[in-house]
């Protein structure tokens, strides 16, 4: 007699097998749901780096294009918005930096 196949059905383990072999892959998930979260953090920080990165360069930029002229221009812009607000105001200037005094 040749035995090919057995059907089971049922298998009880013993308590303390099944135990074991449960927390054995519960171990196995959280190593695996530590490395990626692991990954997860490390994609994140390389991403803010580059934003950062980005973020200087722009700085850089823009501090190499502004002259004292240009400056002088934005800030007369910025009296010019301020004489057409409607609220009250009073300006103390010494024609570079810009006092406000809320009345």
């Amino acid at each position: 007699m040749i035995v090919e196949n057995v059907l089971m059905k049922s298998i009880s383990l013993p308590v303390g097998l099944a135990s074991s072999i449960e927390q054995k892959l519960k171990a196995e998930q959280d190593a695996m749901r530590m490395e990626f979260v692991l990954q997860q953090e490390k994609l994140e920080a390389s991403r803010k780096i580059i934003e950062a990165t980005g973020a200087r360069d722009a700085q850089l930029i823009q501090a190499q294009g502004l002259t004292p002229e240009i400056l002088k221009m934005r800030s007369i812009d910025a009296f010019d918005k301020l004489s057409k607000s409607p609220n009250a105001k009073i300006i103390i200037t010494d024609g570079k930096i810009p006092f406000l005094v809320k009345e």
